[in-house]
């Protein structure tokens, strides 16, 4: 069977998929490998510690695999892990993955030491890491190539390093062609977002990543795709944009995020969902709310790049038996928290951009840090051993005039909402924090139901 199929039968499971195991055999095996290995690298120790106390994120959340020797493959393989059918390695080397947890990858060496050869963490970009922390070492792989690779440091026998990754988990370099990349991501970067027919807009963007398509494939196209929209979302988030300062002090990036997060109207939600699958993502679960709730989410994942994305849409009763990502659903007069939200500042794949970012931190600690650079955080909507998610207070932009006015006349919102909005503008967006252990791969319904609600515009009280 080749690797191709293998991955399309695991994704046609995982799209009928709601519950993901907790792994927390798998989790502790690697996270007693990576202490390991910080005990034998005074870098890795000290930039660890460094990751926690300036940024609020863990080691494990930025590690991209780690190279131990065979002597652990047995235990590795009986806490879940196995091999990896989307990557290469030199062919002295074994790759291994967990297919139902968010764990590093694991690469396994001929040799029977008593530790952990190489560990390496996945910065946005190595040269940017490289330049933070002083270290004058040539890189591996050409710029803006498939994977580049930089030696941090080589102590008692533990190679700690840093890579960078576009459209490629495996760990083998090549040539760039640099003017199909460069050509690639100008399309993305000029193609329009403001439209006065959406469904002209939507149009025009599957016919630019179509044309990214040809010139650099589907995974690299998804790669330039993704880091737009995360700098897009972010102009607009002033909590994201201080977080990316702070992990940006140690060269880091957004390399940590955990899945984003698009708003549709019921209108275009197949429109989206065709995007995403030119790119490559594969359907995971679908979340129908209930009838209370008014809303459903359709999970898709891109295997080789590694982004989830959560697609919400407002959902009837009705609805809950039809695969709403490949029908359309029909516009209707009362909205519900999502089309409220589009409503007022457009879909998330055109002007208003991405809901919300959500990234794995140290979710106590990023709340304490953020609130001593003045930003509050919601109160938790989930709150598990497993799983903790809460959003930052909502950014709150600007309504045009004319799309108030609109809400208005349709019932969507009252006079007196109507000037709110007028006045003072509506929740936009946020940044998620989120802290996952087990190597917990899921989403919690209920608890997204609840943050739904709390997040309608209809239910923000003016400051």
């Amino acid at each position: 069977m080749s690797p191709a199929t293998l991955d399309e039968k695991q994704a046609s499971a995982a799209e009928s998929r709601f519950e993901w195991p907790l792994c927390y055999e798998a989790e502790n095996f690697i996270l007693s490998r990576i202490e390991s290995f910080t005990e034998r690298n005074t870098f890795a120790r000290t930039l660890a510690a460094r990751m926690r106390d300036e940024t609020g994120t863990l080691i494990l959340d930025w590690t991209d695999y780690l190279l131990l020797p065979s002597s652990d493959e047995e235990a590795l393989r009986a806490t879940g892990y196995t091999d990896d059918p989307l990557a290469d390695a030199p062919d002295a080397q074994k790759q291994l993955w967990h297919p139902e947890a968010m764990l590093p990858r694991v690469l396994i060496a001929p040799t029977n030491a008593r530790y952990p050869l190489a560990l390496g963490i996945r910065p946005e970009f190595v040269a940017d890491f490289a330049g933070v922390h002083a270290i004058v070492r040539e890189i591996e792989g050409a710029p803006l190539s498939r994977f580049r690779r930089l030696l941090i440091s080589d102590e008692n026998g533990a190679r700690f390093e840093a890579v960078e990754r576009r459209g490629y988990r495996g760990y083998i370099s090549a040539e760039p062609d640099l003017k199909s990349y460069l050509a690639a991501r100008e399309l993305y970067q000029t193609r329009g977002r403001l439209w006065d027919d959406d469904a002209q807009g939507m149009k025009h963007a599957h016919e630019r990543i179509a044309l990214m398509i040809e010139l650099v494939g589907r995974d690299l196209a998804c790669h330039l795709i993704f880091e737009e929209e995360r700098r897009y979302w972010e102009k607009r988030n002033r909590a994201g944009t201080e977080q990316k300062r702070r992990q940006d002090t140690l060269g880091l990036g957004w390399a940590n995020h955990d899945h984003h997060t698009f708003r549709s109207s019921r209108e275009h939600f197949v429109d989206l969902i065709k995007a995403f699958e030119m790119l490559g993502f594969h359907r995971r679960e679908r979340y129908y709310a209930g009838a209370q709730a008014g809303w459903g989410a359709q999970i898709v994942e891109q295997p080789i790049e590694g982004i989830i994305i959560f697609n919400d849409v407002d959902l009837n009763p009705d609805e809950v038996e039809i695969d709403f990502s490949r029908t359309a659903l029909s516009s209707q007069p009362k909205l519900g928290t999502i089309g409220l939200w589009c409503g007022l500042h457009g879909e998330s794949f055109l002007e208003a951009g991405m809901h919300h970012l959500e990234c794995r931190f140290d979710h106590a600690l990023l709340r304490q840090q953020l609130a001593n650079e003045g930003i509050k955080t919601m109160n938790p909507f989930s709150d598990f051993p497993f799983l903790k998610q809460a959003f930052t207070e909502g950014e709150r932009w600007k309504v045009q005039h004319g799309r108030a006015e609109r809400l208005l006349q349709n019932g969507s919102i009252t006079q007196e909402q109507f000037q709110d909005f007028s006045n003072n503008g509506a929740i936009g967006s946020h940044l998620e924090n989120l802290q996952r252990k087990g190597g917990f791969k899921g989403f919690n319904q209920h608890a997204v139901s609840i943050i739904i609600a709390e997040t309608d515009p209809r239910n923000q009280q003016t400051r």
